[in-house]
């Protein structure tokens, strides 16, 4: 909960990686160093920097030519190129120091005395920001020119302002989900159902490691994505990186999920990080701004969610609230979108002594867990609500056994619930729990998808059960309910309120698995729905599944929360695990679902081209027929789409895209169910289509 200016005192202490001393001005070959090259890059150039002749290969690092290249200037040069380029299997992943540490070691080694990268940290260093240099070599005119176009298309990047954000141009892909009404549509038509058979790979971009779920912005035909700790810019026309940031977790501790997205306001990108920072990054340099801090370094919290800002403050999920470590629970920030500092925070789980708070069964605080807000909410600038989905508790305990404190009811406020922000002061306007007392972890934590129905604005989401519900976005009525059919925890739904009754011989008890239907990874999970306004539908991409759940043992060190878990195929199973439906959100009613054998693995995307994009395990990546469901074009990806699929337009070109590979946090659930797609999970690649010139 603190801001760490980042500064010329900041960037003057840089220490080297695991020793903790500040950098010397001397360029001495010290164990560090060494350490960190034999680790890093021997296995390309050789233990004694002469190169390999292996399956990785690299130059000498020492001798005639070497000393060409790299002692023309200081040893800064070399330090920023390892910094950005290497190793080959992970640009990006060393920090300053150690790329510092070897740099001055092959130097050292390759030839003789070198400069220390202090020099490059004294010309650098400015209040607010530490920019490691672009390395520039062989500046011949081609490489000028490419340099020149790539300058002039982010110096004219317009800042992003409170009206861009609520009305995106219909080019630019601005939020996580296109706009703040998280619809996942694009309004550009230049693909439809006529030509999308024509769609071809424009160009693609290798990303750096680790999982995926990423949903890069697009804005003045400049795209900005994050990917485990890299961020970059990019000519959205052909993926050529203008610039790049990398920033190493301070923390060993591997999240479920990398954080979705990020933020663009004003002249800034706003992006969350694995290690519970929240960055701002000047959009025209990537240098860094300011570096809040969400809770302490030790806490297991995670930020999936991207941030979404709103009348000058970030706004932040926490999620991850679940373990002993964090008694009570999750929040909101809103962090000051020019500062940093902390502008309000909202507890996700009622504190004791309050209306909500009295609904935990008597439970104290510190027996009150979860309250996971995973996912983006959405805002309306009419009503100027933020609206945005709480998940469940794990310690189900809470709420199933007698506790010592009384409760007025065990609903367990505010989990499972949609709540409706005032974002300049974080007060709560309305609420509603769309399932109390939920103990079988099947939250309602996903996007709130805001529509237009006849002059009602209407929110419109579902839970992990398939059932999904339709509320007044300015009261938080409700209004209507969709059960897919699949779900055996709801036994009846009260038409006036939505109130859910519970299968009361499903409630789980220790030793005593019951089968109940979905599993934990739920018909539908992060992958998100996308509306129509053509169509007035919702298309949902759902995966049937069950378990056998129970209770578990308080000594058993296997279970999942407080609960033993083994996903199963439904017993009633066709054999089809990936269905994508349509959901007409003025009445509720199903249009149409396709069956298809590979569960879904990606969201959806619409488009005013009459479209719907989505993918599969299989790794087909598809357009469909907003009306029918009917496959009109279908590609293979090289590996499965596990990402939000996007849109936007660059030099009057529509372009397509989806990030493949990386592995999702439900990915390895679905393995049993089609066996014969095993995870294909191999290194993340954005993948981008368009139109060939003559079928646009």
């Amino acid at each position: 909960m603190r801001v760490v200016k980042i500064g010329a005192a900041i960037a003057l202490g840089l220490a080297i990686a695991g020793g903790g001393a500040a950098l010397s001005s001397a360029s001495e070959p010290g164990p560090a160093g060494e350490q960190v090259y034999r680790d890093q890059c021997a296995g390309c150039h050789g233990l004694k920097l002469s190169g390999s002749s292996g399956p990785a290969v690299g130059p000498v690092l020492k001798g005639a030519a070497f000393r060409v290249k790299w002692t023309k200037g200081p040893s800064s040069e070399l330090a920023a190129y390892i910094r950005q380029a290497m190793p080959l299997n992970n640009p990006g992943s060393l920090d300053d120091a150690s790329a510092t540490a070897v740099a001055n070691y092959v130097l050292e080694a390759g030839r003789g005395t070198g400069v220390s990268i202090v020099d490059m940290v004294r010309k650098n260093a400015e209040p607010g920001g530490y920019v490691m240099p672009t390395v520039i070599e062989d500046q011949d005119s081609a490489y000028q020119a490419t340099m020149d176009a790539r300058s002039a298309l982010i110096a004219a990047v317009r800042p992003v302002d409170d009206k861009m954000l609520a009305a995106p141009a219909d080019a630019d892909w601005l939020n996580w989900r296109g706009n703040q009404a998280t619809q996942g549509f694009s309004p550009l038509r230049q693909v439809d159902g006529a030509n999308v058979n024509k769609l071809g790979l424009a160009w693609s971009l290798s990303l750096s490691s680790g999982t995926n779920g990423i949903a890069p912005l697009v804005h003045d035909g400049v795209m900005f994505i994050h990917s485990n700790g890299t961020v970059q810019a990019l000519d959205a026309r052909n993926g050529d990186n203008i610039w790049r940031f990398s920033r190493p977790a301070t923390t060993t501790r591997v999240p479920s999920s990398q954080p979705r997205s990020i933020a663009l306001y004003g002249d800034a990108v706003y992006v969350p990080t694995v290690d519970n920072h929240v960055l701002a990054l000047d959009a025209k340099t990537g240098k860094l701004l300011w570096d809040h801090v969400i809770g302490k370094p030790e806490d297991m919290l995670q930020l999936t969610a991207a941030p979404i800002v709103v009348r000058g403050k970030v706004i932040q999920g926490v999620s991850g609230c679940q373990g002993s470590e964090l008694p009570g629970g999750c929040y909101i920030v809103a962090l000051d979108a020019k500062t940093g500092e902390e502008a309000w925070r909202f507890w996700t789980i009622g504190r004791p002594g309050t209306r909500e708070g009295d609904s935990w069964n008597g439970a104290p605080l510190e027996r009150r867990f979860g309250g996971s807000v995973w996912n983006t909410g959405s805002y309306d600038a009419d009503l100027n609500l933020f609206i945005v989905g709480v998940a469940q508790t794990y310690t189900i305990s809470s709420l199933l056994d007698r506790q010592v404190g009384k409760g007025k009811s065990k609903d367990a406020l505010f989990t499972n619930s949609t709540l409706a922000l005032d974002p300049d002061t974080g007060k709560l306007v309305w609420y509603y729990q769309h399932e109390a007392t939920e103990v079988w972890d099947l939250d309602w934590s996903f996007e709130r998808t805001l529509v237009t129905i006849d002059g009602r604005r209407l929110v419109i989401t579902g839970g992990k059960t398939g059932i999904f519900e339709a509320l007044d976005a300015k009261t938080g009525k409700y209004l209507w309910s969709r059960d897919l059919g699949v779900q055996n925890t709801v036994v009846a739904i009260d038409p006036k309120t939505g109130r859910k009754t519970h299968n009361a011989k499903l409630l789980p008890q220790i030793g005593q698995p019951k089968l109940v239907c979905p599993s934990t990874i739920g018909i539908r999970n992060w992958m998100t729905t996308a509306y129509d306004p053509e169509t007035r539908q919702l298309y949902v991409p759902v995966t049937p599944n069950c378990m056998d759940f129970s209770r578990s043992d308080p000594a058993d060190d296997g279970a999942y929360g407080e609960m033993m878990i083994v996903r199963r195929r439904p017993p009633n199973s066709d054999g089809n695990h990936g269905w994508l439906a349509a959901i007409d959100v003025a009445n509720g009613k199903l249009a149409w679902v396709k069956r298809r054998r590979a569960p879904q693995s990606s969201a959806v995307l619409t488009t005013a081209g009459g479209l719907v994009f989505e993918g599969g395990r299989d790794r087909g990546f598809r357009a469909v027929d907003h009306r029918s469901g009917d496959t009109l074009w279908q590609t293979l990806l090289p590996a499965t789409p596990n990402a939000y699929p996007f849109s936007y337009m660059a030099d009057d070109v529509q372009y397509v895209g989806i990030v493949t590979g990386g592995g999702s946090a439900v990915d390895a659930f679905q393995t049993p169910m089609t066996p014969e797609h095993p995870p294909s999970n191999g290194a993340k690649t954005i993948m981008v289509f368009a139109l060939p010139e003559k079928g646009r």
